[in-house]
């Protein structure tokens, strides 16, 4: 049975470390793969990483699906990225709002490439490769920076990190019709 694990919160020295290949493909690798999921889930994440949960592991979970924090979310099945490599990406790029597990309460306006291309070894130890756009391009690039030691705040400009409140409040405004 899965079980919730623990996220580091910002200000962890361990979520500033490179993580570590992963080796050793046994129960143990499966459990974590299988943690990872549900606590992304049981969370509103999108994706998690397993240097979050103090793994220091390059593992990361890629779970786009409509939540609470994230309602537009497109459906897709949680996929686990064992040593993800980035081979391509697109000239493009678009600013998007993202939050973290890590950083709870808050959100960040962050440069992103629309398209990539990664590699990656699935959890049964077989090589895969996707081109992912938009969304969850950006879920897998957020994802990726926590195995280099990077939060989504390191990546946006001060200014662009706001309160989940804050965000709410300005995206209400950006949906809600205006009487002329």
């Amino acid at each position: 049975m899965s079980q919730l694990r623990s996220v580091l919160q910002v200000g962890d020295a361990r979520l500033k470390q490179v993580a570590r290949p992963v080796t050793v493909w046994n129960q143990a690798l499966q459990t974590l793969i299988d943690d990872l999921i549900f606590t992304a889930e049981k969370t509103n994440g999108v994706g998690i990483a397993a240097p979050q949960v103090g793994v220091p592991q390059r593992l990361v979970i890629v779970a786009s699906r409509p939540n609470l924090r994230y309602p537009q979310a497109p459906t897709m099945e949680p996929t686990a990225l064992i040593n993800p490599c980035l081979l391509a990406h697109s000239e493009a790029v678009v600013a998007g709002w993202e939050g973290c597990l890590s950083v709870p309460n808050h959100r960040g306006n962050v440069v992103r490439y629309r398209e990539i291309e990664v590699e990656y070894l699935d959890r049964h130890g077989d090589w895969q490769r996707r081109v992912w756009v938009d969304f969850v391009a950006r879920i897998f690039q957020h994802e990726y920076d926590h195995l280099e030691g990077y939060l989504f705040v390191d990546r946006a400009d001060p200014a662009d990190v706001i309160t989940e409140a804050e965000y709410s409040v300005s995206n209400a405004q950006l949906t809600v019709p205006r009487a002329s």
